[in-house]
């Protein structure tokens, strides 16, 4: 009886805590609020389910994107179930949660949820590919072009290094991928073609469907690196052609850092994407020296993978907010805003480096005074609000010329009014 008051009076000063923080804290008291998921089309209401959006201008989603409402209670629930233990409504990451992280994220890309595993990060699954390849062994050539992910070109250029295989990079051409240079660059000998399906330097979506015919008519499989489209822009992986891919869960999907999601085709997994990762999340059960595996991806890749438990819960409130907007929806309401931007900065002397028509959320620009534009910047908002980087611009005639870029990165938050502040603040004083 004892333990019991004492549990009650310890729940009872943390509800008056909160009390007394959400009568001093407007975001406070939303999240004591009870509040339902926004209609798909009201997007002032879901703007309200981003508390960052009303405190500072946030246009790098393509970077990490904030919290909603919803992922701050979940998370709080979760602590209390480590704090406490269960009982009162608190829970772990439980089985069934993540079976439907995997079910939401199979159906944003077109999969089914047996060939989804959880991995650590986007280059951690790309690896597990890789392993499972056994590309070491095969030979041969991999295929990538310029605008991959760094990480992407360190993996291929130390095989390449180590002579295991040969590493041929695909250069673009003002920032776009020449579907005639990559069919130069497959052949019969290319055992994967890799690319971010979106580009993380100028959100440039590859004509995915095209190099992917190319690739499996000369044997080679295909690797998206998805985490730039990934919950903001429309992806089937059948439809594209994609065998295996990976996506973290911190950028579109609303997640947190710590935990990302491994597709690989059903047809491949085992048979030519090969288990390499032994551990107890794969086992389902085990009995008379026989052990059964989980059925599906996760039976093969999840291993050894003890991801983070708190961005489980987190990132399962994302993809569940995502699931309920729906991707046209996301999608319509990012065009808006950078066909707006399209149309505003170049009249200021911003080149576009993102083609007009391109199907996702991220434009980018060169920037011709960086130090002029990060001061007005600052100025303006009194910290970072999008991402300024330089890059190697492919010459026409060959060779490489430094240029400072800018990338901006709009999700369900954003509005005009985030549009205005940010062109007003690139003009400058008048």
């Amino acid at each position: 009886m004892a333990t019991q008051t004492s549990r009650r009076h310890f729940l009872g000063s943390i509800a008056a805590g909160a009390a007394t923080l959400a009568s001093a804290d407007p975001i406070a008291a939303q999240l004591n609020s009870t509040r339902l998921l926004p209609a798909p089309d009201d997007w002032s209401a879901v703007r309200a389910d981003f508390p960052r959006a009303a405190r500072k201008l946030w246009l790098a989603a393509s970077e990490t994107h904030p919290f909603n409402l919803n992922t701050m209670r979940a998370l709080e629930t979760y602590s209390q179930y480590r704090l406490l233990g269960p009982g009162d409504g608190y829970v772990s990451f439980t089985q069934e949660m993540r079976l439907d992280a995997k079910r939401i994220f199979a159906g944003l890309i077109g999969a089914s949820p047996d060939e989804i595993a959880f991995c650590l990060s986007t280059t951690d699954g790309e690896n597990v590919v890789v392993a499972g390849l056994d590309l070491e062994k095969m030979g041969g050539n991999i295929v990538i072009d310029d605008l991959h992910f760094a990480a992407s070109e360190h993996l291929y250029s130390s095989l390449a290094r180590l002579g295991h295989i040969e590493l041929r990079i695909v250069r673009n051409k003002d920032w776009t991928v020449d579907i005639n240079d990559m069919e130069n660059a497959i052949d019969e000998n290319t055992r994967l073609v890799s690319m971010a399906l979106v580009s993380n330097i100028n959100g440039y979506m590859h004509e995915v469907k095209a190099i992917s015919d190319i690739a499996h008519a000369n044997g080679a499989l295909v690797y998206g690196d998805i985490i730039q489209g990934a919950g903001c822009s429309v992806i089937d992986v059948k439809a594209m052609g994609i065998d295996c891919c990976a996506s973290s869960s911190y950028k579109y999907l609303m997640g947190d850092f710590g935990i990302a999601f491994l597709y690989v085709s059903s047809e491949l997994q085992g048979e030519v994407v090969k288990q390499t990762r032994y551990g107890l999340q794969q086992v389902q059960s085990s009995s008379g020296g026989e052990t059964i595996l989980v059925p599906g991806a996760a039976g093969l890749y999840e291993g050894t993978t003890t991801f983070s438990f708190p961005s489980g819960v987190a990132t399962l409130e994302g993809l569940k907010y995502i699931e309920h907007l729906g991707i046209p929806a996301i999608r319509s309401h990012a065009k808006h805003l950078t066909d707006r931007l399209q149309d505003e900065l170049p009249r200021l002397g911003f080149l576009p480096m993102t083609p007009r028509d391109n199907p996702t959320p991220t434009v980018s620009f060169e920037v011709p005074d960086p130090d002029k534009t990060r001061r007005r910047l600052d100025e303006a908002f009194g910290e970072r609000v999008v991402s300024i980087r330089t890059f190697h611009k492919n010459k026409p005639g060959g060779g490489s010329e430094d240029v400072t870029g800018m990338r901006i990165g709009i999700s369900v938050y954003n509005n005009d009014d985030d549009v205005d502040q940010f062109v007003r603040a690139l003009e400058g004083p008048h």
